[in-house]
């Protein structure tokens, strides 16, 4: 349980979520998650890094029942920080970070597919935000990187999902498979970077996200002062309250 590392092909390296039941991080999760991407990323001999999570789906986001143990803003602030650090992570990764997705995607799993650079994910796979039902804010940042920008708001104000399916014809998924062959189509496309020259290919990510039109890492700390505002008009604690008591 957690988060680990493995070697499966000369030049590409998993790292692998663990935390059940739904793969939603407390603080903890989201830091040793950032730790274990810069890793790999710094590792001379990887050069390409596959982003995948064991058991129901993918990632679920924060854990929110960490949030409604705390008196008071010190999970809420750590979750915010670690999450912050685990999109980054991804995004700034020194080479090219591949997703492979499964099941459920939800709130801060949109925040690491977002920042990958190329998602494999399987039929069964749903994308969503269900922050506003959380009494939480943010990620909208990385949602528009995976949708049109009116489809991103719809999908954002409604709480809906967006299937592998309509992402593969938006092109931000570049294959969907059955869930059985999820892994080996991750690997596939990563062992096809990884026969890549190793110093042009770190050139190349470093290339591609400068001349990215968004700060990602900015205009997700800026959603996230308006979490902040949210719970500080206590917004946000009327609605995580009802969390898990929906009918």
């Amino acid at each position: 349980m957690g988060v680990s590392t493995t070697s499966p092909a000369e030049g590409v390296r998993v790292v692998t979520v663990d935390h059940p039941p739904v793969n939603a991080l407390p603080v903890r999760g989201w830091y040793d998650l950032a730790d274990a991407l810069r890793t790999a990323g710094r590792d001379p001999e990887v050069r390409c890094v596959v982003l995948a999570a064991a058991g129901r789906g993918f990632n679920a986001g924060v854990d929110i029942k960490e949030m409604q143990r705390d008196t008071g803003h010190t999970a809420l602030i750590g979750a915010n920080r670690g999450c912050s650090e685990a999109f980054a992570a991804v995004y700034e990764c020194e080479v090219p970070v591949v997703a492979a997705v499964h099941g459920f995607c939800l709130g801060g799993g949109i925040g690491l597919v977002g920042n990958a650079d190329a998602i494999v994910a399987s039929d069964d796979a749903t994308f969503g935000l269900p922050e506003l039902d959380r009494g939480a804010l943010g990620a909208a940042t990385h949602l528009a990187r995976l949708v049109p920008q009116h489809l991103m708001r719809a999908l954002y104000y409604t709480s809906r999902t967006a299937t592998a399916a309509e992402l593969h014809a938006h092109g931000s998924v570049w294959k969907v498979v059955p869930r059985a062959g999820l892994r080996d189509a991750a690997l596939e496309l990563a062992g096809e970077i990884a026969r890549k020259d190793g110093y042009l290919i770190r050139l190349a990510k470093a290339a591609i996200n400068g001349i990215d039109p968004v700060d990602v890492r900015r205009s997700y700390r800026f959603e996230q002062g308006f979490t902040f505002e949210a719970n500080l008009s206590g917004a946000a604690g009327r609605v995580r309250d009802t969390f898990g008591k929906e009918a």
